[in-house]
């Protein structure tokens, strides 16, 4: 009963790390109709996405503290309830500041959740099937953020759409807290903490008779040598890290890594993929959900390429090709946008003034009227403008006119598009080709060969903390890249920003080329000795020597 319950735990478990996240991408477009003020303000659009990932950075860290005071199972539900109460506030939220107060919320349930569930999954398994759970996490995290697109566009046509988005996400929630009451502890945190007979009842319901007097003895030894380490070995600071070679130069490349995997730009495709698919001009919310599954199936594939090549290929040179990839893509969409913002379709005087009182009145005013096109009706201010397309075809000169409810849906009564966001294109389905690109190039490579990396650079006695500063560079980058990507396109324009994001993928490659050393199928031991031997690693080509098997010595 016990494995039956834990591989539907871990899917649950990724599910509740990556929905919340991901869900918010289709809801924030319903958000904005709802909602006036979020969609003038950019900054309470960001702030709406990026605070999950705030919360997350501090539920972290009250997770590491939760998990030695409380237990792993406890952390989880407390993780669960967390997640429970922020799903609810966001789903009945009379105003955007309580949505923002759900999300964090939210937040603090995801951070906690993922670096309590790998351990907890980890400790409470046995070793022969302990790598199998562990190792299906990129695949299940990138599984549910393809379920959140599937929940975006499940509700896309009923009423209170985003209010449904959001609160479903709170399923995996409270199915994952009632399966946890039929779920042990971990064994070995319950040892630690001296109630043996309990953990030894449970390792008898873990492992099979002829094996269990072992796996308690070995579990004995283990943590007696924890212990007798942690109260033997003097106190690991900062300084200490930074004058050790090896562990400096294992943090320069394990956190500039995980750095550069949100600098070049994944999650503005993952928190904003339906928001691009508009700026790309496809004015309808569903049609920008439904592409945006797209792009999150093609990251669930990814992951499972990662699975087959990342020990045949080797960590450095699937980098190389997945950086190579995550270039030319950002130069496609960077052309592509180009093209979109450069080539809008103009604004028809005759449409625009057919109805003198939904004239866009930035318009009205202008001396240069005759030479506006979509692009400068939706830079339009005072108040905010709209594009309804002509019924001869979206490319053909169209209106411009204020934008609100009404006037949206006068021009859809006339069988015409309306666009806030981006402009009608038939460049649009480019941005699909590069966005699919991009995430099938990203996936495999700077994906996972990051956390990958992380777990083998270091040190085994600074492995837990060098491990926490690296995975804090990686949520502070996140948090960075989230808050401000709309701000981005706003200020200097999509094609810039994704323009921007690529000069910062060739800087990560050359990165990897210098400082990212090749740890396939190395011992802990001769990657120490190589981090020991030199700072740059330029030659990851070259193949090393392999260890000569004892029958093939000759005399």
């Amino acid at each position: 009963m016990f494995f039956v319950l834990l591989s539907p735990l871990e899917s649950v478990v990724f599910s509740l790390v990556t929905i919340p996240a991901r869900v918010i991408s289709g809801a924030l477009l319903y958000i904005k109709e709802d909602f006036k003020t979020v969609d003038r303000e950019t900054w309470l659009q960001e702030m709406i996405v990026s605070m999950a990932v705030a919360g997350a950075i501090v539920g972290a860290a009250i997770g590491g503290w939760a998990n030695d005071k409380f237990g792993r199972r406890s952390a989880i539900l407390m993780a669960d309830f967390l997640f429970l109460i922020g799903a609810i506030i966001m789903a009945v939220a009379p105003n955007p500041s309580l949505i923002v107060v759900g999300r964090v919320f939210v937040g603090l349930g995801v951070g906690m959740a993922s670096m309590t569930a790998p351990l907890y999954i980890s400790e409470a398994s046995p070793a022969k099937i302990r790598g199998a759970l562990v190792s299906t996490n990129g695949f299940l995290i990138t599984g549910g953020q393809f379920v959140s697109y599937l929940i975006n566009l499940a509700f896309t046509d009923v009423k209170g759409t985003w209010r449904w988005m959001l609160g479903i996400a709170g399923v995996p929630a409270l199915l994952q807290f009632i399966l946890m009451f039929t779920l042990p502890e971990s064994p070995r945190w319950l040892y630690r903490k001296g109630r043996e007979e309990e953990a030894k009842a449970i390792m008898r319901r873990i492992y099979s008779a002829e094996d269990v007097e072992h796996e308690i003895r070995a579990l004995k030894d283990s943590v007696e040598s924890e212990i007798f380490e942690e109260g033997s070995s003097e106190k690991i600071n900062i300084t200490k890290l930074c004058k050790t070679k090896t562990v400096r130069r294992g943090l320069i490349a394990g956190v500039g890594l995980q750095v550069f995997q949100q600098f070049v730009g994944i999650n503005t495709v993952m928190y904003y993929s339906p928001t691009i698919f508009q700026l790309a001009g496809f004015a309808s919310n569903r049609t920008a959900i439904l592409l945006s599954l797209v792009t999150a199936g093609l990251n669930a594939f990814g992951s499972i390429i990662s699975i087959y090549l990342i020990d045949r290929t080797g960590r450095k040179k699937l980098l190389i090709i997945s950086l190579f990839g995550v270039i030319v893509s950002l130069g496609l969409l960077t052309g592509v946008f180009y093209e979109v913002t450069t080539h809008a379709p103009a604004i028809s005087s005759l449409e625009t003034q057919r109805f003198n009182n939904v004239t866009c009145p930035d318009y009205n005013s202008s001396l240069k009227a005759q030479t506006w096109d979509c692009m400068t009706c939706l830079k339009a201010s005072s108040p905010s403008c709209g594009f309804c397309s002509s019924p001869s075809g979206k490319e053909h000169p169209g209106a411009c006119w204020v934008s609100n409810d009404s006037v949206k849906d006068l021009c859809h009564n006339e069988n015409r598009l309306w666009y806030t966001r981006g402009c009608p294109s038939n460049f649009g389905w480019f941005a699909l080709l590069g966005l699919g690109l991009y995430i099938i190039f990203f996936s495999p490579g700077m994906g996972t060969v990051p956390w990958i990396v992380n777990s083998e650079i270091y040190p085994l006695r600074f492995r837990g903390i060098c491990g926490g500063i690296a995975a804090t560079a990686n949520w502070i980058s996140n948090l960075i890249v989230a808050q401000s990507f709309l701000s981005l396109t706003e200020a200097i324009g999509t094609s810039w920003t994704f323009l921007m994001f690529g000069v910062i993928s060739v800087i990560a490659l050359l990165f990897v080329v210098v400082c990212v050393p090749e740890t396939k199928g190395m011992p802990m031991e001769e990657i120490e000795k190589m981090l020991e031997g030199r700072s740059l690693h330029f030659k990851f080509w070259k193949k090393r020597s392999q260890p000569v098997e004892k029958g093939n010595q000759t005399a």
